[in-house]
C-alpha cells in the first residue's frame, strides 16, 4: 500500500568534486522527534548526524549516488532526472515532493521552493542526502589528503581553488565544471 508523502532532496549539486546524492524519504511515525527536522544546512553537524540515525530507523528511504563521472558524461539535468525516477520507482507514495522549482520532466513529481524548510519529509531527505555525501567526502579525503575534502566537501572555496591550482584536478573532480579565474584586486600592480 502506498504511503502518503515521499520527500525528495539532494546534496552536492554545486560542488566541483565528489558525487551528487539524492534521498527519498517516507516517514513511518510522526512522533515528537519530527519537530527537530529542518533544512540540513540550518542544523549543526552533530544534530544532523543524530537525526540521520533517527530518520533511518523511522522511515522508508532510498539513496541515489551520481558520481562525478556520471555528471561529467551525462550532465547534471540527466543525473537529476534519473535520480528522481529511481526514487519514484523504488518508494511507493501517493505524492512525491521535491525541493526546488523543477521536476526535470518527471511525471508525478511536485516541486516546492524551500521545501526543506516547509515539509518534514523533504527536511528528512535533505538530512539523509547531506550526511551521506559529507561522510563520503570525509572518507575519500584519506585517498586525496592534499585536497582537504574533509573540510570543504568538494565545494568551491578559496582554499579548494588554490589546491586545484597547485595540484590540478584528481579523479573525483568534475572535469565539466570550470573554475572561474580569481578576480584581480583593484590594487594589483599599484603596490
Amino acid at each position: 500500500m502506498a504511503m502518503e508523502i515521499c520527500g525528495i532532496d539532494e546534496a552536492g549539486r554545486g560542488p566541483i568534486a565528489g558525487p551528487m546524492v539524492f534521498a527519498g524519504v517516507i516517514l513511518k511515525d510522526k512522533g515528537k522527534w519530527i519537530n527537530m527536522l529542518n533544512d540540513s544546512k540550518k542544523l549543526s553537524v552533530k544534530k544532523r548526524e543524530e537525526l540521520f540515525e533517527i530518520i533511518k530507523e523511522n522511515s522508508l528511504y532510498h539513496i541515489v549516488f551520481k558520481s562525478n563521472i556520471e555528471i561529467d558524461n551525462k550532465g547534471l539535468s540527466v543525473c537529476i532526472k534519473e535520480s528522481l525516477i529511481e526514487i519514484k520507482n523504488t518508494l511507493k507514495a501517493k505524492r512525491y515532493l521535491f525541493d526546488g522549482n523543477s521536476n526535470f520532466g518527471v511525471e508525478g513529481i511536485e516541486t516546492i521552493i524551500k521545501g526543506d524548510e516547509k515539509i518534514k519529509e523533504i527536511s528528512a531527505a535533505s538530512i539523509l542526502a547531506k550526511v551521506t555525501r559529507d561522510k563520503f567526502m570525509v572518507e575519500i579525503s584519506s585517498k586525496y589528503p592534499e585536497y582537504k575534502f574533509e573540510k570543504h566537501k568538494g565545494y568551491i572555496t578559496k582554499e579548494h581553488k588554490e589546491l586545484i591550482q597547485k595540484y590540478g584536478m584528481c579523479e573525483i573532480h568534475r572535469k565539466s565544471y570550470k573554475l572561474k579565474p580569481s578576480t584581480p584586486s583593484l590594487f594589483e600592480g599599484l603596490i
